[in-house]
């Protein structure tokens, strides 16, 4: 049996997803810029595609979804983009110490072109003091960016509290939902974030294509420069079947979100409660509660990561150490590290991953499996005989 609990890496391409893709792969070819009918086709499509990921988002106005090349892209052009409009009045960004790759790398790119970044710490479970946001503001301050959901460990950060006090001192707010869009609900009223990213990839849709919602009246640039395309926001022909696979994916996952969301919970808990029982010394990282259904990291002190992880690889079960784009990374996570975790528990800690696809079976096989490898690991750590019947 194969077992693919790395979801939040990526996830399978829905066949719905693909169904819906598939026209505008093929005879559906034309440019939406186009004034023809197959453009108007074309159009059509695109738009459509812009409405229902806008609604799913909790805003009434299409015009508020920007489509991108990805997550990252949307990251990178709500940080770029408002820093470069807003910097004549001030040159101040915050984010938190556990933002994934594409905010953080972004920040740095800022502060070396002489933005000043304020990075917020979290506590020992990986959550965020929303206070902490209001101690950091200044007069300068001009954008705060925070995720919704930690790609590593799936804690939830309190980004509506967060978003209140942006609002209240008039501070543009980012919020990175790439890791929890179409798992929880999101809302951007609810949330007051002036700018939330998403992707198609990590919610069973096409890779190559992500969202940023952009509340009307926020101060920002393009990052792309050419013809007038997403209403002159982001040139470059559109990804119309890529909007559409986003569409189609962001459907299927709002179709019972609550229960679906309760079923992998519940496989995600007896998959982490059977490991800690059976695999002695292992530990949860996180809050065990303020966090994403599908998540679980744990960590198995005196191992190594990548160890477990090839291991776990030839026995058909797939996982990860933490972030994707940070495989063969020597340093441990970043993440795991401002929670102040040790470099051992950091550098021990596995990612476990859920989808809606996941089963009760493909749980029981990561028991059978992980526990007799993890103390047979142990025993050679030791020194002593790997032991009979081991994997």
């Amino acid at each position: 049996m194969k077992v693919y609990l790395d979801h939040n890496a990526t996830t399978p391409l829905a066949a719905d997803v693909l169904a819906a893709m598939q026209p505008y792969l093929t005879e559906r070819f034309g440019n939406p810029s186009s004034l023809h009918a197959w453009g108007q086709e074309a159009r059509q499509a695109l738009e459509g595609a812009r409405t229902a990921v806008a609604r799913a988002l909790g805003s009434r106005d299409k015009d508020t979804l920007v489509f991108t090349g990805s997550g990252t892209e949307a990251d990178n052009l709500a940080l770029v983009g408002v820093a470069q409009a807003q910097q004549a009045r001030g040159r101040h960004l915050i984010v938190s110490a556990v933002e994934h790759h594409a905010v953080l790398n972004t920040a740095a790119f800022l502060g070396r072109q002489g933005f000043e970044v304020t990075r917020i710490g979290v506590d020992a479970e990986g959550l965020l003091d929303p206070e902490a946001v209001r101690r950091a503001i200044r007069p300068d301050t001009i954008l705060v960016s925070l995720m919704h959901g930690n790609n590593e460990t799936g804690v939830l950060f309190p980004v509506a509290a967060a978003g209140r006090i942006c609002r209240e001192r008039r501070v543009t707010f980012h919020c990175d939902a790439v890791q929890s869009f179409g798992k929880v609900p999101l809302d951007v009223e609810a949330l007051q974030v002036d700018l939330l990213s998403v992707s198609a990839h990590k919610i069973h849709g096409p890779k190559g294509v992500g969202g940023l919602y952009i509340r009307r009246g926020t101060r920002m640039v393009p990052l792309l420069h050419g013809g007038a395309q997403e209403r002159s926001r982001r040139a470059g022909t559109e990804n119309v079947a890529g909007a559409v696979g986003l569409a189609a994916a962001t459907t299927l996952m709002l179709r019972d979100q609550t229960a679906a969301a309760k079923r992998v919970a519940d496989l995600r808990d007896r998959l982490e409660h059977g490991l800690l029982a059976a695999a002695p010394g292992a530990v949860r990282n996180g809050h065990p509660g303020e966090r994403l259904p599908h998540t679980c990291n744990l960590s198995f002190p005196g191992l190594e990561a990548e160890s477990l992880i090839l291991a776990l690889d030839l026995q058909g079960i797939a996982v990860s150490s933490g972030a994707a784009c940070s495989s063969g990374a020597l340093e441990p996570s970043h993440v795991l590290e401002a929670m102040g975790l040790s470099r051992d528990r950091a550098a021990s800690a596995i990612r476990f991953s859920l989808g809606r696809g996941s089963t009760a079976e493909e749980i029981d096989r990561v028991l059978e499996v992980l526990p007799p490898l993890v103390a047979r690991m142990r025993r050679i750590h030791a020194g002593g005989p790997p032991g009979r019947g081991a994997p």
